[in-house]
């Protein structure tokens, strides 16, 4: 069923239409484009699809253990992190909410299509003609909507030129069509009319497919677009041919005009689109074929009558002009073209509604990760907390036990009279209601005859024992509650304490009933025994002491349990979840802001280049930090080091973190870096001492880097890397922080070495260490702000080595005292630095401390006293 001898079968087409080749390779450079950020996208979904599977799958698949014996089920790795995060069963919180799942599912598997509504199908034949750049199809005839019968059509790409009947989205119809018969250039009109006396019900339903050897079909890195022309309304409703489309495509809608003014019919059918769907329209006005070169037509300046009723209807706004593009990286809106020469604004509107769809998913997929990675650092906090508070609840416990034991053991030796009496006292009162309950108690394994028959010395005994321990059970209680009520100190001091202590434990455990807190009332209970009971509390004792135990090991297992889970929390979970957050913010912000160009190299890090950037993202000038990590690790550092910066309200001596974008092709393709793109200052504080700074200029650096520090330990971060190349200046030499590539939370530390030598303190070398180390970082910073100068000190300068210097501040060396040194400022220095971590001075005390010392060393108009160390620590 091939045409021949076509002229535009094999052809790239420049054709004599108003949008001309220039307007054809800006759409297929604008498809080409949306296809590669899908592609992202869409592996970006699939891994974050992955990932939450993992640890659904890890969740189910448990299996039982228990360290209280309870038969609770033990998870996996990844399910134990689910569960011990969320125990309330709110593992919804960390799986792929459905909604966006299922929008997101949608997003990356719809392809772009370009949809051609209009007036009549005239108009939509002459718009598809000036698309292509040739006429493919009739506008003479086609021009009465009563008459017209127009099917629907669709142009796809194909090697070769053919023309099929086909049931949309089904199978091709066998089909004689007048285009099979003869060589054609324009498709004849009779295969494009539904026959009104056909009584198949399939060839009614059919669309009319044209195959083309076409640029504007063929994108190369999205394999073929489609272009869809909508039958004529009578034959199908164009709400509802965009319904169709909107399920498994993205459609770019034209709508094609030849009136000057809109029907009553054209204002219905734009409003039902308006309710139903909110894509934006790309409005164009097809020129009379009489006038169509005619340069003729409106001034920009006044508004058409098309123009005005289109903003009645709520497609256009006030503020833009007639047939005038919007800026490139704006959100989708419609647009109004009445000039034919301005059809290559299509190009432009087609970018802007498929960036707007891929921005939209991005953010949607970047939420979803942000929320997650949050619930996972936040549990990490608690389970930090959870090891460090429960060992101490457990000794504080032990200790309250034996204290407890030995009072009850001392009270109840002195007043064994006094006890005698109180039980012998206690037995009269309750006689009567003791009769009476041994009166009416039933009793157990003993049958009593109804006709009054006397039973065996058996069950008498039985009896007897029965209403004995009845006795004595509600003896003991009213007595030990009597005793336990006027011992204020006791029941204050060590039988509340205790309890607490025990229920606090006991709610970790995930059990009914609180044992150990009620073995804890029968040792008071059995305490005083003494001569009233015929068994020894001694067993009651030893019971509470072996549930104590039991309550200890419970914890002990499960202590192990969180710590593993804390581990993978920080190792795996979170690293992997930030590194998908980075992936989809990063497309986010290319897409908006597209990649930044590099200027001229600032300086080299450790881990990265910093460029010149003149212009990103609406900031000018701007740093750019470009990053390769060479492993996973460095990956996830990254990853994670981005989210917390992210997550940081902005803070005035903290530097601006713009946005970052992935480079795929960074080095010419060999690999891929990260570039941070940050608000740009004048210089790092190492080249300003170097060039001289007042005192007085100085110590208010130092006072800016304590309020950045304090705001960072504010929001639970440890930066872990001040010195003087990462703290900035402006044009004032205010001070800002950066780099915080060693910036974690508390609870995500793993113990790692970081850091540089001369900064850090003696405890980061044993891993184990909190914010503390920054106040030590800041006492040697606050060494080189006084000194005036970067010459390092003598101490370390006599080093060899970084072992060397390592092994000196853990023995103690420090940076030694200068001429120029004011007292209290070598006292604050040297409370800094102090080997115990306990014993440096918190920021919130070093702060105005510094100001003071600003204030009488700068200003000579403090009438406050000089306060030492010794008052502020």
């Amino acid at each position: 069923m091939e045409a021949d001898g076509l002229p535009w079968a094999g052809e790239s087409v420049s054709g004599p239409g108003p949008g001309g080749g220039g307007m054809i390779r800006e759409l297929c450079r604008g498809f080409g484009r949306y296809r590669r950020y899908l592609g992202r996208l869409r592996q970006n979904l699939r891994e974050t699809q992955k990932f939450f599977r993992d640890i659904k799958c890890s969740h189910s698949h448990s299996c039982p253990s228990s360290p209280a014996g309870g038969g609770a089920a033990e998870l996996g790795p990844a399910g134990d992190v689910a569960e011990a995060l969320l125990p309330a069963g709110q593992l919804s919180c960390i799986s792929f909410p459905p909604k966006e799942e299922k929008y997101l599912q949608q997003v990356v598997d719809c392809l772009p299509c370009i949809l051609i509504l209009g007036q009549d199908c005239n108009a939509k034949c002459q718009l598809l003609n000036l698309l292509l750049g040739v006429q493919v199809l009739p506008t003479i005839k086609l021009d009465s909507d009563e008459s017209c019968k127009l099917r629907r059509l669709r142009f796809t790409y194909g090697t070769q030129t053919r023309v099929s009947l086909a049931l949309p989205g089904q199978y091709e119809l066998v089909h004689t069509l007048a285009a099979h018969q003869n060589n054609w250039e324009t498709i004849p009109e009779e295969d494009l009319e539904v026959q009104e006396d056909s009584e198949d019900a399939a060839h009614v339903l059919a669309e009319l497919e044209v195959t083309m050897h076409h640029a504007l079909l063929q994108v190369p890195a999205l394999n073929e677009v489609d272009i869809v022309v909508a039958p004529c309304h009578s034959h199908r409703p164009a709400v509802d041919v965009l319904g169709d489309l909107a399920n498994d495509s993205l459609p770019v809608i034209t709508y094609a005009l030849h009136k000057d003014e809109l029907s009553e019919r054209d204002e219905q059918e734009l409003q039902e689109i308006r309710k139903y769907f909110s894509f934006p329209v790309f409005f164009f006005k097809a020129p009379k074929l009489e006038i169509m070169d005619s340069s003729g037509g409106r001034a920009e300046s006044e508004r058409s009558p098309l123009y005005r009723q289109l903003m009645d209807l709520g497609y256009l706004s006030s503020n833009h002009r007639n047939c005038v593009a919007p800026d490139q990286d704006s959100r989708a809106q419609s647009m109004l073209v009445e000039q034919s020469e301005k059809l290559r604004h299509l190009s432009t509107f087609s970018h802007q509604l498929l960036q707007t769809r891929l921005v939209d998913a991005a953010k949607a997929l970047n939420m979803v990760h942000c929320h997650c990675l949050d619930i996972f650092i936040n549990q990490a906090f608690d389970m930090q907390r959870d090891l460090q508070i429960t060992p101490k609840r457990l000794e504080y416990t032990r200790k309250k036990e034996n204290e407890l034991y030995e009072s009850l053991m001392n009270i109840a030796n002195r007043k064994q009279e006094e006890m005698k009496d109180m039980i012998v006292e206690t037995l009269n009162t309750m006689k009567e209601e003791l009769l009476d309950d041994a009166a009416n108690m039933e009793f157990k394994d003993v049958i009593v005859p109804e006709n009054g028959e006397t039973v065996g010395t058996r069950e008498i005994k039985c009896c007897i024992r029965q209403i004995q321990e009845l006795i004595i059970s509600r003896l003991n209680q009213a007595v030990a509650n009597k005793l336990i009520s006027s011992v204020d100190y006791l029941r204050e001091s060590f039988v509340g304490t205790l309890e607490r202590c025990l229920q606090s434990l006991e709610k970790s455990q995930d059990v009914s009933v609180h044992i150990t807190s009620n073995y804890l009332k029968q040792i008071l209970n059995a305490a005083y025994h003494v001569e009233v009971t015929f068994h020894s509390g001694s067993s009651v004792t030893r019971t509470l002491w072996e549930q104590i135990k039991q309550l200890e090991a419970g914890h002990s297992g499960r202590l192990e349990k969180t710590e593993d889970l804390w581990l993978k929390v920080r190792k795996d979970h979170a690293p992997r979840l930030a590194r998908l957050s980075l992936e989809s913010r990063s497309l986010q912000d290319v897409l908006l802001h597209r990649k930044p160009k590099l200027g001229q190299e600032l300086g080299r890090g450790q881990y990265g280049v910093v460029y010149l950037c003149d212009n990103w993202g609406g900031h000018f000038p701007c740093a750019l930090k470009s990053v390769v990590p060479p492993d996973e690790k460095h990956w996830n550092d990254l990853a994670l080091e981005f989210h917390y910066m992210r997550s940081l309200p902005k803070h005035e001596r903290l530097v601006d973190l713009h946005g970052s974008v992935i480079d795929y092709n960074y080095g010419g393709g060999s690999s891929i870096a990260v570039l941070l793109i940050m608000e740009r200052l004048h210089r790092d504080l190492y080249t300003g001492l170097k060039a001289g700074l007042t005192l007085e200029t100085r110590l208010q650096i130092a006072l800016d880097v304590v309020e950045g520090i304090r705001f960072l330990h504010s929001q639970g971060l440890v930066h872990r890397d001040i010195k003087l190349k990462n703290v900035l200046l402006d044009k004032q030499n205010r001070a800002k922080i950066t780099d915080l590539g060693f910036c974690k939370p508390e609870a995500m530390m793993s113990g790692s070495i970081v850091g540089t030598p001369i900064h850090m303190a003696p405890e980061l070398f044993t891993g184990k260490y909190d914010n503390s180390v920054d106040v030590y970082a800041f006492g040697i910073l606050f060494w080189y702000i006084c000194s005036g100068s970067i010459k390092l000190p003598e101490a370390f300068e006599r080093c060899a080595s970084k072992d060397h210097l390592w092994n000196n501040v853990r023995r103690g060396t420090r940076p030694e005292r200068l001429p120029v040194f004011d007292e209290e400022c070598w006292q604050l220095m040297e409370a800094c630095w102090d080997g115990d971590p306990s014993k440096r001075p918190l920021l919130g005390i070093v702060q105005p401390m510094l100001q003071g010392i600003m204030d009488r060393l700068c200003k000579c108009n403090s009438e406050q006293p000089n306060r030492g160390l010794d008052d502020s620590t």
